[in-house]
């Protein structure tokens, strides 16, 4: 891969990485923390509405906290040299689909054989 195209992804990545930390942050959640903070309206009339939406915003709040991880370990393998390698079957995995999925670990083939 050119390195023009590692720093593209890598910016990509950086830039998806502080949107994911906005929104964390937004959801009463620090990027740096697995504990949210969940403001309910104690006086709201349907505690099984209230309880519905807090745990929506739990679960979502548990993918971004993924989606983080999944960011902080794609630079990570940046930094270690090893970004853009199929982590199973060790070929480059094409630069269209880390464009596309810049988390991505696994070549197209490799994912598909896994999905079956």
């Amino acid at each position: 891969m050119e390195q023009g195209q590692l720093d593209s992804l890598r910016n990509a990545l950086e830039e998806e990485r502080r949107s994911v930390d906005r929104q964390l942050a937004e959801h009463g959640s620090p990027a740096d923390s697995e504990t949210v903070e969940v403001d309910v309206d104690e006086g709201f009339a349907d505690s099984a509405h209230a309880t519905a939406e807090r745990s929506q915003t739990l679960a979502l709040v548990d993918q971004l906290h993924g989606h983080r991880r999944e960011i902080d370990a794609a630079l990570a393998r940046m930094d270690d040299g090893v970004y853009g390698k199929c982590e199973k079957c060790g070929q480059d995995i094409p630069f269209e689909r880390l464009e596309a999925r810049p988390t991505a670990t696994l070549c197209v083939s490799c994912k598909q054989a896994g999905a079956a």
